[in-house]
Order: C-alpha cells, then sequence, then structure tokens
C-alpha cells in the first residue's frame, strides 16, 4: 500500500521577519559591505551607490551603520504622497516602487535615520531591499560585524548593547 500526501494540506511554518544588525564592536570600518551593495544593486564598486552606510560616531567612539531597518510601521511608507512604498507582511522588507515613486523625498525627511535617498539618474527614491533576503553585506562582512536575525533577536541585542 503506498501512502500520498497532498502538500496543500500540511502546515506552513511561519515565516520569521529577519533583520540587519550591527556589531559596532566588530566592525572596521574597512567598507566591503559598501561595496558589496552597490555592486549587487548597480553593478559597480562606488561607495556613494551603496544603500549602507559605515560613520564615525563621536559620542560612541565607534563606528554605525547606517541603514534602514525595515520598521515595523515605517513612517517613510505611512508619509508617502503617491503610495510608492510598501511593507511586505511576511518578510518585513520595505520596499519602494520606482514605477509610483514621484521623487519628492518625503520618505526621507520622514525617516528617523534619513536613509532613503533620492537616485539622480532615476530620479525616485532608493533604499535597501535587504536584497530580497539574502543580504550581499551581510555575506561580505569579513569580521561578521553585520547580522541578518530575526527582528526578536535585534531587539534584544540593541537593548543589551545600549543599556
Amino acid at each position: 500500500m503506498e501512502l500520498t500526501v497532498a502538500s496543500a494540506h500540511l502546515p506552513t511554518a511561519p515565516r520569521v521577519q529577519k533583520v540587519l544588525v550591527h556589531d559596532s564592536s566588530r566592525c572596521t570600518a574597512c567598507c566591503t559591505c559598501m561595496i558589496a551593495c552597490a555592486m549587487r544593486h548597480f553593478g559597480v564598486a562606488d561607495l556613494e551607490k551603496s544603500f549602507i552606510r559605515i560613520v564615525f560616531n563621536e559620542e560612541l567612539r565607534a563606528f554605525e551603520a547606517v541603514y534602514c531597518h525595515h520598521c515595523d510601521n515605517p513612517f517613510c511608507m505611512n508619509i508617502c504622497p503617491a503610495d510608492a512604498i510598501s511593507k511586505d507582511e511576511v518578510t518585513g522588507i520595505v520596499r519602494i516602487n520606482s514605477l509610483i515613486c514621484v521623487g519628492c523625498g518625503s520618505c526621507n525627511y520622514a525617516c528617523p535615520s534619513g536613509v532613503p535617498r533620492r537616485d539622480p539618474q532615476m530620479r525616485v527614491a532608493v533604499k535597501c531591499d535587504l536584497c530580497e533576503g539574502d543580504p550581499e553585506c551581510v555575506k561580505q562582512c569579513p569580521t561578521q560585524a553585520l547580522r541578518y536575525v530575526p527582528r526578536e533577536e535585534a531587539y534584544s541585542f540593541l537593548t543589551e548593547k545600549y543599556r
């Protein structure tokens, strides 16, 4: 007797939303993450095109990464007059639809980190899309200062880091 199971009836595991986390204690500011990002999205090793930025935080005396946090309730999405920004409820990835974006810059002003920026050639807002769930910056970081972790793990890490 042969048993078969219809896959449509099997429950699927809920997909966990993941985000980037930067550990400044591991960061050497080598900018490999920035080069990897620019190469993945634009095919050039141009730091200005990267969606992640490494900056020196004078107050903390450490290198910090500035990037999209794919917020639970994104201000950029809520302010967009063209409704060009959406959040995937399954993955948590916040995306800008370049076919709808009018390039007004409202998203940049609304973002607490000022992450979305206007691409001068395309004349629309652009930002990190987490490489659709496989972030190149994380894969290329030689010190593992960047990690791609479940949102709850990120909250725990950041709470501990900034106590």
